[in-house]
């Protein structure tokens, strides 16, 4: 019988979910679908009624639900209850698990590189749910320092809060402060929607340098203002899409427990573009 999988969200038009998935069904031969699923806002409960009533296999979440979807969820695993959010929910006979494969999904294309997130300072730019997931990975890794940059000044301070309470030196400024900060760091991440728009660089990219890592969350467009311009200066590049592909060949071994097809879900990435 054929299994059907989906990801959940709103807006949910531009996702790349589907094509990599379902390009790894063709390419192991399973049985299985995978389909873009709009839940506005407030109508998460109901969503969830009826994904269980099509008997869901599993799915995936996105903004703006990977918090309110923990009331929802039987279990939880253990990266799911620290970060408090989930972006991957399996479902046996009723049964709602979630996990968060962002913080997997974020470290994987740094591990690919043989980057060692000890050394590294980090300057995070944006205190979101992704974020969170972020510091999470990072300070799991044993990242020397954090420091996070946010427009609201608060919320900043709550992710260094939780940064610390990891074990983790971070400390939190603001947008303004950014270029005094970033020629510190030498692993610079965009948490932010900041270049979805083609909006320019959240930071002056004079103030790095060949030595520095620059990631950029943004999956699409592939090449933002800040990878550019990175590139151009000869900084070593992450970009969204590798996170994106990392969270998804992380849900893929959950759900189906046997090793994703890495090369053709990249494939079906980068067909996206």
């Amino acid at each position: 019988m054929m299994k059907t999988y989906a990801v959940i969200g709103d807006p949910i038009d531009r996702s790349l979910s589907p094509n990599i998935h379902n390009a790894a069904f063709k390419e192991l031969g399973l049985d299985c679908a995978y389909i873009a699923y709009r839940i506005p806002k407030g109508d998460l409960e109901d969503g969830i009624e009826g994904l269980k009533k099509i008997k869901i296999s599993g799915f995936n979440v996105t903004i703006p639900h990977k918090v309110d979807i923990m009331k929802f969820l039987d279990k939880v695993d253990e990266d799911c209850s620290i970060i408090g959010a989930a972006n991957t929910v399996s479902n046996n006979d009723g049964k709602l698990k979630g996990y968060n494969t962002d913080m997997d999904g974020f470290l994987e294309p740094i591990k690919r590189r043989n980057i060692v997130i000890k050394n590294l300072n980090a300057l995070i730019i944006g205190s979101g749910g992704a974020a969170r997931a972020i510091v999470a990975g990072l300070a799991k890794e044993g990242i020397n320092t954090i420091t996070i940059a946010n427009r609201t000044k608060e919320n900043a301070i709550a992710l260094c809060e939780f940064a610390q309470k990891m074990g983790t030196n971070a400390n939190s400024i603001s947008l303004g402060e950014i270029d005094d900060h970033s020629s510190k760091c030498n692993l610079i991440v965009n948490a932010t929607p900041i270049g979805l728009k083609n909006e320019p660089s959240p930071i002056k990219v004079e103030t790095i340098n060949q030595d520095t890592v620059v990631y950029d969350i943004v999956s699409m467009p592939m090449n933002t203002d800040l990878i550019q311009k990175s590139k151009k200066i000869g900084a070593t590049v992450i970009y969204g899409y590798e996170m994106l592909l990392g969270q998804a060949t992380r849900a893929f071994e959950i759900w189906h427990n046997t090793k994703a097809p890495y090369e053709a879900m990249k494939r079906a990435v980068l067909g996206g573009f």
